[in-house]
């Protein structure tokens, strides 16, 4: 077969996921568990999206970032667990080599635009908080465009070099992946010729991504909590921590479960391991975020609030 260069030949024409073991009665328990969190995921991060569209309140930087960053959980979510659901079912488990190519793209893309989203959400929530009076000066409408669009300009431009040469690499057999998606390290073990400088231009590229953006993150709570410690009311002190505390338990699942896949060495840790941390910052963070930045918020719900009395009364009438 020619991989994406007809000068490439590979026997490969198909890898097979192995996902997560277990009888049939566990696979079902499996599918089950995830259909549930990827319904949930869609409602949530859908019910944000339509609340910023629809309420002109909520048209403003901090709640325009929170829609789109609950537009890019949806889409983050859906490049893995729409496949691992069939695969589940399925009973050769197999993708095909560009769909897993695809894959591969489409899932280290949306989470680098992902971790780039965090970080201007937390230089957003840092001029709230500790420049309050030049804030709309600073985040217009413009700059927070301006933001938005190169959050996603950089995560969908910094892969397709990197994934391209990967996918030019010779794989002769055999095609078997232990795990429930494509990812660097498992493709990188098929290849028949070994590639250190494109491996290694890869994982530069995403340990640079990560460690810019949670330095960033840290820099800017840091700034964020020494400003609540100068806030006099007890009250006010204590909503900014619960707020900046979510926050934070958000950032450090996130980053903490990628950290380990793709900054710290991963040989020593099983596979399952691998799978289960891959789970958690791929698949629960995006149900656990809309909870965490919006479902909270005094606005948010207000907002949610009326567009469901708002769906009630159209059915009635």
């Amino acid at each position: 077969m020619t991989a994406l260069n007809p000068s490439v030949s590979s026997t490969v024409t198909e890898f097979v996921l192995l996902g997560f073991p277990g009888c049939w009665q566990i696979q079902l328990f499996l599918f089950s568990l995830l259909l549930v969190v990827y319904v949930l995921t869609l409602l949530g991060n859908g019910a944000i999206i339509c609340a910023v569209r629809w309420d002109p309140r909520l048209h403003t930087p901090m709640y325009l970032l929170l829609g789109n960053f609950a537009f890019l959980e949806i889409w983050y979510v859906s490049s893995t667990v729409p496949n691992m659901l069939g695969n589940i079912l399925s009973k050769t488990k197999a993708i095909s080599f560009y769909g897993c190519f695809l894959q591969f793209y489409f899932f280290f893309s949306l989470g680098t635009t992902e971790c780039l989203f965090l970080a201007v959400m937390a230089y957003d929530r840092y001029l709230a908080i500790c420049r309050p009076l030049h804030y709309p000066t600073i985040m217009t409408g413009w700059l927070c465009s301006m933001l938005m669009s190169l959050c996603w300009l950089t995560g969908f431009l910094g892969y397709p070099i990197p994934i391209f040469f990967i996918s030019q690499l010779p794989f002769c057999g055999p095609n078997i992946i232990d795990h429930f998606l494509c990812d660097m390290a498992p493709l990188m073990a098929l290849s028949c010729a070994p590639a250190p400088i494109t491996e290694f231009i890869f994982y530069t590229q995403t340990s640079l991504v990560l460690s810019f953006t949670v330095l960033y993150i840290l820099r800017s709570y840091t700034l964020l909590l020494r400003a609540v410690f100068q806030i006099p009311s007890a009250a006010g002190r204590q909503k900014a921590f619960s707020t900046c505390g979510s926050h934070l338990v958000v950032v450090s699942l996130f980053y903490g479960t990628v950290m380990v896949m793709y900054v710290s060495p991963t040989y020593g840790i099983s596979a399952l391991m691998q799978k289960i941390i891959t789970l958690v910052y791929s698949v629960m963070t995006p149900l656990f975020n809309p909870l965490i930045y919006s479902l909270r918020n005094k606005d948010m719900k207000l907002a949610l609030r009326n567009i469901l009395y708002g769906m009630r009364i159209s059915q009635n009438s």
